[in-house]
């Protein structure tokens, strides 16, 4: 009889990914979308299993000279203009922000100049 290995690694990455959802307040359409953005893109899986075990970017990617924490924190900003706040409160779900700058990547990574033009209106980003 032969043996069958089955890797865990994309089932524990999948299951992540829904407890952020979950979390954040995504719906499973939303989730499954991303997960296939995520799975379909070998440099963005690898970002997201780094996010996954550290909590944080690793920021190998960049897209038309943007990294995830880009996107990130230009979330983070239109997230205040939506709040009209000013600045970051603890109402601003950090976690969903981290979902959309994931989605926002896989995206920009299919339409860059689309995406570039968005990111570059804001002034507050730091392009390398």
């Amino acid at each position: 009889m032969s043996q069958i290995i089955l890797g865990t690694e994309k089932v524990k990455a999948y299951q992540g990914l829904s407890m952020l959802c979950e979390y954040a307040g995504k719906n499973e359409e939303w989730c499954n979308e991303l997960w296939l953005a995520i799975l379909t893109d070998y440099e963005l899986y690898g970002e997201f299993l780094y996010y996954l075990e550290h909590h944080c970017f690793a920021d190998h990617i960049k897209t038309a000279g943007y990294s995830l924490t880009d996107i990130y924190v230009w979330q983070m900003g239109q997230d205040n203009l939506i709040r009209d706040t000013g600045k970051n409160t603890a109402s601003c779900n950090k976690e969903e922000m981290v979902l959309q700058a994931f989605r926002t990547m896989a995206d920009m990574k299919k339409e860059p100049s689309r995406y570039e033009k968005k990111l570059a209106e804001d002034s507050g980003m730091d392009r390398t």
